[in-house]
């Protein structure tokens, strides 16, 4: 099952066996704030166009946060725009993008989100990235968790540096996956 499936619950079965083994990680580079406000007027831009021609009436939302550019798509029944487990979304955010980068020169890490479909993802990462930093913190013991998409682990990455312990990404895409480290 994809983690983009919104009816997927996050429990201590997606928690693998604890690992001694360190490895690099990097984060995301600080971006630009006029940037990114430009990158989320070029992708609502984009999107408003597509829509139209889908003629399907919504709303736009734009904003910053975490050094990336937000677009959420917001109306009534857009399960079509979602997919079986997101994979609609996920193409619309890469078509998203690859207009902001026709238009900017740059590659964009905008995020685009369709009636609070990864919203809700984020807070059951959220919520599995604390629940794991408390894990670690109370046996001591590096843990690592199952394979995620980049933002599934940059989502988890955050939460575990809130809880004030480190993590880091290790592994081969598709099968990449966050091992938390005690402080």
């Amino acid at each position: 099952m994809s983690v983009t499936d919104p009816d997927r619950q996050v429990d201590e079965s997606t928690i693998e066996q604890p690992i001694d083994q360190p490895a690099e990680g990097g984060g995301p580079q600080p971006g630009n704030r006029e940037r990114l406000v430009e990158e989320g007027d070029i992708a609502a831009d984009y999107l408003e166009g597509l829509l139209d021609i889908a003629d399907l009436d919504v709303d736009l939302d734009r904003d910053v946060e975490n050094d990336r550019a937000i677009v959420s798509i917001i109306g009534e029944d857009l399960d079509q725009l979602v997919g079986p487990e997101g994979e609609v979304l996920d193409a619309l955010q890469e078509l998203t993008r690859l207009a902001v980068l026709r238009e900017t020169g740059e590659r964009s890490r905008l995020m685009l989100d369709i009636g609070g479909h990864r919203a809700k993802i984020r807070a059951d990462l959220t919520r599995l990235g604390t629940e794991a930093a408390e894990k670690v913190k109370a046996t001591g013991e590096p843990l690592a968790l199952r394979p995620m998409t980049p933002f599934e682990r940059k989502v988890v990455h955050d939460a575990v540096a809130a809880a004030g312990l480190t993590s880091e990404s290790e592994g081969v895409e598709p099968s990449r996956y966050i091992v938390v480290r005690p402080a």
